[in-house]
Formats: C-alpha cells, structure tokens, sequence
C-alpha cells in the first residue's frame, strides 16, 4: 500500500502489475492519461485471442481457413478436399465457429462455412499472414487445388 503525503490518497499498487490486463499488483484505478476499459471486457478480449491463437495452432483448421478463403464450402466440400473424415472435420469447424474465425449458414441439414469477417485490427492481420505464409505449403496446395475442382463442379450439394 503506497500514499500520497500530500494529498493523503491511498492506492494499493505493486511494481509488477499492469492494470490495463487486469493482471495483480497493478493500481485500482487507472492514471490520467490512460484509458478505462471494463475488466470484463479486457478479459473477454485476451480470451478472445487466446481463442484464435489456439485454433491456429492446429494444421487441420489452417488447412480449412485457407480452403475458405476462397469463399463458403458445405461440410461435405470441405471433407473431399481435405480427404479427411466428417467427424474430424466437424469438430475442427466448431472450434474454429468458436473463436469466431468462421460463420455457418443452415440450408436444411447441410451447414455451409465461409471466413467470418475480421471484427478487429488483430484478426484481420492473423487471418492475412496465414493466408500469405502457408500458400506455398504443398498440402495446402493440393487442398486449395481440390476445392477449386470441387467449386467448379458446383460441389456435393449440388449432385443432391
């Protein structure tokens, strides 16, 4: 606990704290020339990060954000592209739902995924590098050049 003598104030700090993170030992109330952000939404935040750094951490979600980059693929699409099974592929979607990376559109049972739009400066630019640093991975390659196939053919809804 530090005080003020001259103006009598006292502010519970630490020296390693960072208020702005809501992280411990960092003063309750911001200075004056920071900005108030709601903890709760500084911590929605950083877990909205985490979120999307952990679905980049896995090679069958980049390997399904680079086949949408092109535009939306049903689930069935994005199984013959990959050439791995539905569940697998499932499961990988609603991770990626989940931090908010994709969107899904329900046409009956079949569930289409397309990009979700970047809501932040932060998203926009891990989406662009991982559109950009993985073109030239061979897999993704031969991904991307499926789904053209597929896309051209007018994919497995349409054959219903």
């Amino acid at each position: 606990m530090t005080s003020d003598p001259a103006t009598g104030n006292n502010e519970a700090s630490c020296s390693n704290g960072d208020a702005r993170y809501g992280l411990p030992g960092a003063p309750f109330a911001p200075s004056s020339t920071e900005t108030y952000v709601p903890m709760a939404s500084k911590k929605t935040e950083i877990l909205q990060i985490d979120l999307m750094f952990r679905a980049f951490c896995d090679r069958s979600r980049l390997r399904i954000l680079n086949l949408l980059r092109d535009g939306e693929l049903c689930v069935g699409d994005v199984v013959e592209s990959l050439r791995v099974p539905q569940p697998k592929v499932s499961r990988h979607l609603a991770n990626l739902r989940k931090a908010d990376l994709v969107t899904v559109r329900k046409e009956g049972l079949r569930s289409h995924y397309s990009l979700a739009s970047p809501q932040t400066d932060f998203h926009h630019q891990l989406l662009e590098c991982a559109m950009t640093c993985f073109q030239e991975v061979p897999e993704i390659r031969s991904d991307n050049a499926r789904a053209a196939k597929i896309r051209r053919s007018g994919g497995c809804c349409s054959k219903r």
